[in-house]
């Protein structure tokens, strides 16, 4: 709880993965994926309830034993076109007394309860309905563009941005996909997190932000976590 407002973290995970099969119980530094962001949660001193949502048994009872509580999903919320608005209603239908869901994807290990946090103390800030975690991406995407067939490279770059530096191009950000907050009625209301209006972007940096697709981003996650803890 936070100045009288309640939150509940979900943390969504299916048994299945296709780019990186099992991910969230492959160990990662001793410790299955999934268990990082459930101990994220429960550390958090604002978030009231962890619920793992997932199809998976074996995922379920290893959420139970790093502290958290769970729910089972029903498999026509569990295939690959499933959205993720219908698995976080099949929670919400059960928990109703909660004003903030917050969405913590257990891709995100390096996101922590203290990210948790101060996302949650922003949000009060800036009195906003939902706020969704960014990161400054790696290359300005004003240096980007397709590419014809015949691989041409000719009006690749706008004209504005030829010849100027990268240090004085303006800065882009990415949703990172670590952490999601939204007032209830509104994320029902509206049926996701990226609401018409007061919505703002919570800034976290690149190290904490990597968002575990497959193995390379598992080993990339892995590098950073081990040379963090020295």
């Amino acid at each position: 709880m936070y100045r009288s407002k309640t939150y509940l973290a979900i943390i969504p995970a299916r048994g299945g993965s296709k780019r990186l099969p099992k991910k969230n119980l492959l160990k990662f530094h001793n410790k299955p994926l999934i268990a990082w962001s459930i101990e994220a949660g429960v550390k958090s001193k604002y978030i009231d309830k962890v619920i793992v949502s997932s199809d998976n048994d074996k995922i379920l009872n290893v959420s139970k034993d790093y502290g958290s509580n769970i729910i089972k999903r029903p498999k026509k919320f569990s295939n690959d076109k499933s959205k993720i608005f219908h698995t976080i209603k099949h929670v919400l239908d059960r928990e109703k007394k909660y004003d903030y869901v917050v969405l913590l994807q257990p891709t995100s290990p390096l996101r922590n309860y203290k990210h948790i946090d101060e996302a949650i103390k922003f949000l009060n800030t800036k009195k906003a309905d939902a706020i969704i975690s960014v990161r400054e991406v790696n290359h300005n995407p004003l240096w980007c563009n397709v590419l014809p067939v015949n691989k041409s490279l000719v009006n690749f770059i706008k004209k504005k941005t030829k010849g100027m530096r990268s240090q004085d191009l303006k800065k882009f950000y990415k949703i990172n996909g670590a952490i999601y907050i939204c007032k209830v009625d509104k994320f029902l209301k509206e049926k996701g997190f990226f609401l018409k209006r007061s919505i703002y972007a919570f800034i976290m940096n690149r190290a904490s932000s990597i968002d575990i697709d497959d193995n390379f981003d598992f080993m990339f996650a892995s590098f950073l976590k081990k040379n963090k803890m020295k």
